[in-house]
């Protein structure tokens, strides 16, 4: 597939990957990914857990499968009232059962005390405005490492310039999954390219449709919708068709199609050769990197060669 060969460093194994007919929402375009299934991943809703925030910066996630790894999405993120809500900087793969804590998480809420709890919570990827710099600064053990980033986004959406992500995420939920109603999650889906405007934003890969299911909403509201949100037009009205029967009418939406899929393939970045590909962690035969260069950053579950995850998104 010619978009995950531009996107993708060499030399991953990318047979049998196709995409689909874009959709568009407003400023959000979503190009929906078919490909090759890796079953007994872990889903992030159903089988992965906050278990509880140690200390602010620190946060337990818990495996809670009998069997299966569990790839932790990059830069998932939780949401708690009364409590500092906290995201990640990196994805991570947790065998079954297993217990980890992530010392460099980062308080997406600077003025809540408190700490999250295994109770009623629900989970977020950070908005593509922060995600380089997320991605940037895991490892370094600072709970507040994100707030400036917050409050120059909160001051770009025309809120008040402080370190709250919830100004955004749960004030504005109601705008952003409007997001969710205006894509659709295609039966088999697995992933997706993603463009703000005529601008690439990020491409998402799961192992399986349920993963990403489990992950539809976090990405379309949240990582991308805060960006399409920000860039939404002014709607205008249709152009109407001079069809004058169903078979002109088909054969003109047959046209629109081809050229809208020629203009969403002209806005993929042009491949770069200076795209980094750095091994973090590893798990049996699950290999997780860094993707880094050529305008991109982001992360990368392989498995002897072939994808099993991606996160990647524009740097710049």
């Amino acid at each position: 597939m010619s978009a995950l060969e531009t996107l993708l460093p060499a030399p991953l194994d990318l047979r049998g990957y196709r995409a689909g007919t874009p959709q568009r929402g407003g400023a959000l375009t979503m190009v929906p990914i078919w490909g090759p299934e890796r079953p007994g991943i872990v889903p992030p809703r159903s089988g992965l857990k906050l278990e509880r925030v140690v200390g602010y910066g620190q946060v337990e996630l818990h495996n809670g499968a009998r069997e299966g790894v569990a790839i932790v999405p990059l830069h998932i993120g939780y949401i708690q009232d009364a409590a500092q809500n906290h995201a990640l900087c990196s994805a991570a793969l947790m065998g079954a059962g297993q217990t980890r804590r992530f010392d460099d998480a980062c308080c997406v809420q600077s003025g809540q005390g408190g700490y999250l709890e295994g109770r009623a919570q629900w989970f977020f990827v950070l908005p593509a405005e922060l995600r380089a710099r997320a991605l940037e600064l895991r490892g370094r053990r600072d709970y507040a490492k994100l707030w400036g980033d917050i409050s120059r986004l909160n001051a770009a959406c025309g809120l008040p310039s402080r370190g709250h992500l919830e100004q955004i995420l749960s004030r504005k939920r109601a705008t952003l999954t409007q997001f969710q109603s205006r894509l659709e999650l295609l039966p088999g889906q697995l992933g997706a390219l993603f463009f703000v405007g005529d601008r690439f934003a990020g491409l998402e890969l799961a192992p399986d449709p349920a993963y990403f299911a489990e992950m539809w909403m976090a990405l379309v509201c949240f990582a991308y919708g805060v960006a399409a949100w920000r860039a939404e037009p002014e709607r205008a009205g249709a152009e109407p068709y001079d069809a004058g029967s169903l078979a002109e009418l088909r054969a003109e939406l047959a046209r629109d199609r081809a050229a809208r899929q020629a203009e969403v393939a002209s806005w993929l970045p042009a491949p770069a050769g200076d795209v980094r590909m750095v091994e973090e962690e590893r798990y049996l035969d699950l290999r997780l990197s860094t993707v880094t260069g050529g305008g991109l950053a982001g992360q990368v579950v392989t498995e002897r060669g072939r994808p099993v995850y991606a996160s990647l998104f524009a740097s710049r």
